[in-house]
């Protein structure tokens, strides 16, 4: 069972119309469609499959990753859109996992130092206000040989036509998905963290625009 711990009154709580928004694109969904995790999903079995212990998931949505994660763990949900916590908690207690939900932001998480044995991020570092900041908090929350897992879409390579159209539909695209960039590079975000290894795979996704993907392991 999830239980909520934090409220709306939370200084990271976001709850404008764009959030609102966002949210109801996502209402009464705990997975993404079938054409996006028919190629995604094997990357997250890869990286999901052997979790235990204390899992902290940022941007945790609507739980589309609830269906990966083994029985047993401890998981612990930063989402700051408090439009996506009805839907998380019914997710949640539809795919039976235990542990609490808290309002936040993965620059902020409000967990101690070396608390978590694992940190989750999917199609999330996109959206983060400051990468390095985020990068530097999960290290911080991170027990000694802790994991970092990751699936992001990512910047398409420089001068190649999809990075030009990228780069031009960048302002519409972070209205319209609450703050996402379509050209972060975050494999580089990743490798300059500090992590004492790193292991990431590339591969393509079928989303126009945002189809260059990265999925990895980073360990403290």
């Amino acid at each position: 069972m999830i239980r909520k711990t934090t409220d709306s009154t939370h200084p990271h709580a976001r709850r404008g119309l764009i959030q609102r928004v966002f949210a109801l694109a996502y209402k009464n969904v705990d997975t993404y469609p079938d054409f996006y995790e028919n190629v995604v999903g094997d990357y997250k079995r890869w990286l999901f499959g052997g979790l235990s212990g204390t899992v902290i998931e940022i941007g945790a949505g609507t739980g589309a990753n609830f269906s990966y994660y083994p029985a047993g763990i401890h998981w612990i949900g930063i989402e700051p859109n408090e439009f996506m916590h009805d839907a998380l908690l019914k997710s949640a207690e539809k795919h039976k996992i235990a542990g609490e939900l808290r309002t936040g932001v993965a620059e902020h998480m409000e967990v101690p130092d070396e608390s978590a044995d694992v940190v989750i991020s999917t199609l999330v570092m996109c959206s983060v206000g400051d990468q390095n900041a985020t990068m530097q908090e999960i290290r911080r929350v991170l027990k000694p040989g802790g994991k970092f897992l990751f699936v992001e879409h990512v910047a398409a390579p420089e001068k190649s036509a999809l990075r030009t159209v990228q780069k031009i539909i960048k302002p519409f695209w972070k209205v319209a998905g609450d703050g996402c960039h379509t050209d972060r590079e975050t494999a580089d975000a990743v490798n300059r963290a500090g992590f004492s290894s790193v292991e990431i795979k590339m591969f393509r996704a079928p989303i126009p625009i945002v189809s260059p993907h990265i999925a990895g392991k980073a360990v403290k």
